[in-house]
């Protein structure tokens, strides 16, 4: 049965907040929260979907991009997304953009 704050949450914008900043390397992409002190680190694949949702694409365009790219399944990566997206959340390196932000 499909879960609405899933759907939600897919066809949400985020926003990397001002306080966060982050780098991609070749092995992990490292995010600090500048408030906080603390660092993140994510392997390749989860910086590749952070590098997409500041891109201003849906956490479903990202899953969509990454399953074509790496011929995998699409529901397998949507759920990678959105457990990468309620991790960031809760740690306050993304924001969901409020409809209509164009900064999104």
């Amino acid at each position: 049965m499909p879960d609405p704050a899933t759907d939600d949450l897919l066809d949400s914008r985020m926003l990397l907040p001002q306080h966060v900043v982050h780098r991609s390397f070749v092995a992990e992409t490292v995010v600090l929260n500048l408030r906080t002190g603390k660092y993140h680190g994510l392997n390749a694949t989860a910086g590749q979907m952070l590098d997409g949702l500041e891109q201003g694409r849906t956490p479903r365009e990202v899953a969509q991009a990454i399953a074509a790219e790496y011929d995998l399944d699409e529901i397998t990566v949507q759920a990678d997304v959105v457990a990468l997206c309620r991790g960031l959340l809760e740690r306050q390196l993304i924001e969901i953009a409020a409809a209509g932000d164009e900064s999104a």
